[in-house]
């Protein structure tokens, strides 16, 4: 396809006061776009619009997991600036390190909502615009589409299906001359990341496990920079950093092998007993 002017553009990033989406709303403002900032806090989305530009960007707040905040939030966003060219459905959470077993199930919907649901009910209220304009779709995905969530599994879950959902819907949009990309990221400096692994001795062990290259961090503007990249390009996916794309695409070869590992490696079987322990424990989830 074309490559995609963002100049004149208008765009709405989901999940917007801070991190990746922040960034990612700084780099669209760069190329001459609008944009809509969408946040659970209202408060904070109108401090990072202002931050940003005093004409191109607004602060809006919404919940993704409900259909008629978003629609409404995109309303708004068509009433101030005419239409809508680009979304990015970046807003996301994680839950504290346990097993499914161990896990409150409350949190384990609360994580498929916004992660999962969030993602197809903003996209479903920009997607009348997306196609009248040929437009395009961003959706994050992440390494856990393609590596093994244990210890995490609705966020690996929610990450799948997003996966699924963005090639999807790439396929669906070509007769519309609008197109979808899946961004897929290891691990960036955000605050979820800080707050569900720095901050969790027992999630910081099973990073560890990890190969020492893949621990490898991001900044959130790389992460951000690499979207609308991939925007301008209209590629059907991002993966950031770069060395996790061998995993992506031997997968097939890896994985298996990967689990056999982990069935059998005793310090991944005591760390899955430390985490089937938190059950009972306070669980919340981490934006």
């Amino acid at each position: 396809m074309a490559r995609f002017q963002l100049d004149g553009k208008v765009a709405l990033v989901t999940g917007a006061a801070r991190g990746i989406g922040l960034e990612t709303a700084r780099a669209l403002i760069g190329r001459g776009a609008s944009v809509a900032l969408v946040d659970l806090d209202a408060a904070a989305s109108e401090r990072a619009a202002a931050e940003l530009h005093d004409t191109r960007a607004i602060g809006l707040a919404a919940d993704v997991s409900d259909r008629g905040e978003m629609q409404r939030a995109v309303a708004s966003t068509v009433d101030r600036f005419g239409g809508l060219d680009v979304v990015v459905a970046n807003a996301g959470i994680a839950p504290r390190v346990a097993t499914f077993k161990a896990m409150p199930q409350e949190s384990f919907d609360r994580v498929l909502d916004v992660n999962l649901w969030g993602v197809c009910r903003t996209v479903d209220a920009a997607l009348g615009q997306i196609t009248s304009r040929a437009g395009h779709v961003v959706v994050i995905s992440s390494i856990y589409a393609f590596t093994n969530g244990v210890g995490a599994t609705p966020y690996a879950m929610s990450k799948a299906a997003v996966e699924q959902f963005g090639r999807a819907l790439r396929i669906e949009l070509v007769p519309h001359g609008a197109s979808a990309t899946v961004a897929y990221f290891g691990f960036i400096e955000t605050e979820m990341v800080h707050q569900s692994i720095d901050a969790d001795p027992l999630a910081a062990e099973m990073f560890g496990v990890l190969p020492a290259p893949l621990r490898k961090r991001l900044p959130a503007e790389a992460a951000g920079e690499a979207i609308v990249r991939g925007i301008e390009r209209r590629r059907p996916r991002v993966i950031a950093p770069r060395r996790w794309t061998v995993m992506s695409l031997l997968r097939g070869l890896l994985n298996p092998l990967s689990d056999a590992r982990l069935e059998r490696e005793a310090r991944t079987q005591e760390l899955v007993r430390r985490m089937d322990a938190r059950a009972g424990e306070e669980q919340s989830t981490t934006a």
